[in-house]
């Protein structure tokens, strides 16, 4: 029991003394009023392998006035492929 008591005056004592010690006191986290910046970018969905990523890395391709975005070429050219096999 006198160790429990012991180590909890060293622990407040090391705390008073670092909040004396540290500029500034201590360190609280500041919260801006201000509104965030814009979006950077958004996610979308790829048709084909149905992954989300972000709209600026995708490849994109227009089919009958639709834009579609693909997270790569593999996954563009595979849907083409779909699609032709079930338009014929």
């Amino acid at each position: 029991m006198r160790y429990l008591i012991i180590l909890g005056l060293i622990y407040f004592a090391y705390r008073t003394l670092k909040s004396w010690m540290l500029p500034g006191g201590p360190s609280k986290t500041k919260v801006s009023r201000e509104p965030a910046g814009e979006i950077d970018d958004v996610m979308v969905k790829d048709p084909y392998c149905e992954v989300y990523f972000p709209k600026r890395n995708g490849v994109h391709l227009t089919i009958d006035g639709k834009d579609l975005y693909f997270c790569g070429t593999e996954c563009r050219d595979k849907f083409i492929a779909a699609r032709s096999k079930r338009d014929v």
